[in-house]
């Protein structure tokens, strides 16, 4: 219940956890804390702007959680070379401006997010060539413009959450990036293990477990550990185009794939199906066509499936996890039919709605009715001559009675 303005510690702290109190002002002399490894003043009400210092005072400093305050203003530029900042948490305040690009200079980061505020510019491809980076969340921000290609194959090599939804990203995705996403391309079950950035000293350590809210399932859920095998594209609610690239096949270890409200178009690639890890895939809300590849009724982990309002036409796939999907997995797709919908088949021509019958007998049967059909019209239609002859000779001879005399004597 700790309020007011933050109590500054002594000189030699090490590790300074004040979070979910209601501490209100923070004075610059926090910065005199040399010695700090960890600061986390997260969940409180803090407010003003970030001093500069708050990015090298200290060259031990391996945590700095800011996230769940009242700060506003731009974040400091004046990040330096450090071997020992690991995670970044700026999350859910009032930061503006652009990322500062020195932020590439923190070569062991981990951990990047300022989701939740108002901060603008271009995709940081600059932070591509941090070798630790493993989660990078930039959603519910005024980010714009297209996601530009690798230039380079040391692209995010240790990548496992990358959260961008919420923006004004537009463009097709570079689908050279997911080649060299290997951290997202393989997931070891035998060894899980959570996240954690440890802060080391000579007779002292501290784990520091990572936590991050995702939108899984249409809900979003917070994660208070992350296992290390955990991994996430969260593109949603851009301004994304183009067909969804098949190499995101390569990412066999992805678990959450979330690329709705777009504006995607083309079929869904069947590569989707090689994603064995996958528990949850949520497309709806763009303009996709073609069908639902049966090869996803075969993602055996797959607990949450999401294609509706889209252009989508023909039968939805069954499978051990596709029968339970419900009606609003596949809503908003009038070519759709099949269970859970209502419609349970497309309405089709009359030749071509019979099922193909393979049989000897249906086949003979058909060509009884038509030999059948071919007799009954033979009979029915010399009777029909036979009487439209003599009807015609009937008329004829009533003619020849009324004619008149001097018709005759001339003829």
């Amino acid at each position: 219940m700790l309020q007011g303005a933050l109590s500054i510690p002594p000189a030699s702290t090490k590790i300074y956890q004040v979070g979910w109190n209601k501490v209100s002002e923070i004075s610059p002399l926090i910065c005199n804390l040399s010695s700090l490894s960890e600061l986390d003043l997260s969940h409180n009400n803090l407010r003003g702007i970030l001093h500069p210092c708050l990015g090298n005072f200290s060259p031990f400093l391996s945590v700095l959680e800011l996230r769940s305050n009242n700060f506003h203003g731009t974040i400091p530029k004046t990040w330096a070379n450090s071997s020992s900042l690991r995670v970044i948490d700026l999350s859910q305040n009032q930061l503006e401006g652009p990322l500062p690009r020195s932020l590439a200079n923190s070569a062991m980061l981990e951990y990047l997010h300022v989701g939740n505020n108002k901060i603008i510019g271009t995709f940081p491809f600059w932070l591509r060539t941090l070798p630790q980076l493993k989660v990078l969340v930039l959603h519910s921000n005024g980010f714009y413009g297209a996601i530009r290609s690798s230039e380079s194959n040391y692209t995010f090599p240790k990548l496992r959450i990358i959260d961008l939804s919420c923006n004004n990203f537009s463009g097709h995705l570079p689908a050279e990036y997911f080649l060299h996403w290997t951290a997202m391309k393989a997931a070891d079950a035998n060894q899980l293990k959570y996240m954690i950035a440890r802060t080391t000293g000579d007779w002292w350590y501290s784990d520091f477990a990572y936590s991050i809210a995702i939108a899984n399932k249409g809900i979003e859920i917070e994660y208070q550990k992350i296992q290390d095998v955990f991994t996430v594209i969260d593109f949603s609610s851009n301004r994304f185009e183009g067909e969804i690239p098949y190499l995101l096949e390569s990412l066999k270890g992805l678990y959450l794939l979330n690329l709705s409200n777009n504006a995607f178009t083309g079929h869904i690639p069947s590569s989707l199906g090689n994603l064995t890890q996958l528990e949850s895939m949520d497309l709806s809300r763009n303009k996709l066509s073609g069908i639902i590849p049966p090869q996803l009724a075969e993602l055996n982990f797959l607990s949450s499936f999401n294609v509706s309002n889209n252009r989508l036409t023909g039968p939805i796939p069954h499978g051990e996890q596709f029968d339970t999907f419900e009606n609003s997995s596949f809503s908003g797709n009038l070519g759709l039919y099949g269970k859970p919908l209502s419609k349970q088949c497309d309405t089709l021509p009359p030749s071509t709605s019979e099922e193909n019958q393979g049989s000897e007998s249906s086949l003979e049967f058909d060509w009884k009715v038509v030999v059948m059909g071919y007799g009954c019209g033979l009979v029915v239609g010399a009777v029909i001559g036979k009487f439209v002859t003599i009807r015609k000779f009937m008329r004829s001879s009533v003619k020849r009675q009324q004619t008149p005399r001097w018709v005759n004597r001339r003829m």
